[in-house]
């Protein structure tokens, strides 16, 4: 790999990382929605309430009016920053994943994020990640088994794994990374078992020349996520969980700025005894469909 497509990737920028994430949403999301139902109940509900507790911050705080003119100025920052769906992820999504899976009995999950793209190849259940030639990195071997909360084996179960490369950056959202850099959908076997040959990712800043990291720069907050892995991880009349898995040891495993650690997502690397790096055998158990 030359040392210009490493230099093109660590200068990525965050407003086109943030404007890389903002359109993945909106297709998303309008793919989503097409033919969806406004509950003008439910949206009169949720942002009466929102406004109210804004309000109700203002008058118990004193906010001057330098204070509001400042945010309404950040506010609009965002969105010309593109960094809408980093901000929401980062601040606001750990706690409706808490909603959403408190009545689940199988596998913890946490936050999806921004950096999460729909369609990534797909593989058999012993299959390598697309990487470049020479990633740098750790290898790293994870492998395990997708079964029903019943214990059963669930054959054909897909695995959706993407990540952060060595310099802490995604594919699709940095320059000069390949499209599906350390992206892949990988395909269990009859015994519900996968064995995904990766490497290990390392710990990175959210972005921080832009809006956020205004803000994170004036609360004094640092910016850091530990490293982790992404997955969603779905098979037929199961509910699809999404989640992170994270390592020991990271300095920011108990702050980090997105709130998404939880003690049962930790995964145990150990030294790979048939090769270079690291392995570790983690299982998904997933919960039926309600």
């Amino acid at each position: 790999m030359s040392e210009n497509s490493f230099t093109a990737e660590v200068d990525a920028k965050a407003a086109d990382s943030g404007a890389n994430a903002s359109a993945q949403f909106r297709e998303r999301q309008a793919r989503a929605a097409s033919g969806g139902v406004v509950d003008h109940e439910r949206v009169s509900l949720l942002a009466g309430k929102a406004i109210k507790g804004l309000n109700d911050l203002i008058i118990e705080e004193q906010v001057s009016y330098e204070e509001y003119n400042a945010l309404k100025a950040w506010l609009i920052k965002v969105g010309e920053d593109g960094e809408w769906p980093l901000f929401l992820d980062v601040w606001l999504e750990h706690s409706v994943e808490e909603v959403a899976n408190e009545d689940r009995e199988g596998s913890k999950g946490t936050i999806e994020g921004p950096y999460y793209v729909t369609d990534s190849p797909e593989f058999p259940w012993n299959g390598t990640i697309p990487m470049r030639p020479d990633e740098p990195g750790t290898p790293f071997v994870f492998k395990g088994q997708v079964t029903s909360v019943s214990g059963e084996p669930l054959p054909g179960a897909k695995l959706e794994l993407w990540h952060a490369d060595n310099f802490g950056f995604y594919s699709q959202f940095a320059p000069g990374l390949p499209e599906w850099n350390l992206r892949g959908t990988f395909v269990a076997n009859e015994a519900g078992e996968y064995e995904i040959h990766t490497i290990r990712p390392a710990p990175y800043q959210i972005p921080t020349e832009g809006a956020c990291g205004q803000l994170i720069e004036a609360a004094g907050w640092h910016a850091w996520r530990p490293a982790h892995m992404h997955f969603k991880v779905h098979a037929p009349d199961h509910q699809l969980i999404t989640s992170q898995l994270y390592f020991p040891g990271d300095p920011h495993n108990d702050d980090d700025i997105a709130s998404a650690v939880k003690p049962e997502l930790m995964l145990d690397p150990q030294p790979n005894p048939d090769a270079e790096g690291e392995m570790v055998t983690y299982n998904f158990v997933l919960d039926p469909q309600r």
